[in-house]
C-alpha cells in the first residue's frame, strides 16, 4: 500500500503560482498511474493532471491545461503539480491519487489546501 504526504498548498493571490508535493512512502509510484484530483467546497471531486509513473504522455483537464504541469523525481519518489496562473476557481484541497489510470484514481493522503483570492 502507498502513504503518500502532500505539501506545498496555500493561500496566493490570482496569476500567481505554487508548486505542490507528494512524496510517497512504503509501496513505490512505480508501476503506478499518479496524479492529482481537487475538490471545492460543494463539487465533486474532479480530475486535474496525471501520468504514468515508468513513463508515458500526462494528462491534463481542460480547465488547467496550459496551466498546470504535472512531473516526477524518481529518486525522491515524489510527484510535482507546477500550478502558475492561478484562478479564484483552483480553490480547492488537491490530492496526490494513485490507481491504474485516470478513471481509477484514489486519494491516498489528506489532501492539501490550495486557496486562491481574486
Amino acid at each position: 500500500q502507498v502513504h503518500l504526504v502532500e505539501s506545498g498548498g496555500g493561500l496566493v493571490q490570482a496569476g500567481g503560482s505554487l508548486r505542490l508535493s507528494c512524496a510517497a512512502s512504503g509501496r513505490t509510484f512505480s508501476w503506478y498511474y499518479v496524479g492529482w484530483l481537487r475538490q471545492a467546497p460543494g463539487k465533486e471531486r474532479e480530475f486535474v493532471a496525471g501520468m504514468r509513473w515508468n513513463g508515458g504522455t500526462t494528462s491534463y483537464s481542460a480547465s488547467v491545461r496550459g496551466r498546470f504541469t504535472i512531473s516526477r523525481d524518481n529518486a525522491k519518489n515524489t510527484v510535482y503539480l507546477q500550478m502558475n496562473s492561478l484562478k479564484p476557481e483552483d480553490t480547492a484541497i488537491y490530492y496526490c491519487s494513485t490507481g491504474n489510470g485516470i478513471a481509477t484514481l484514489q486519494p491516498g493522503g489528506q489532501g492539501t489546501q490550495v486557496t486562491v483570492s481574486s
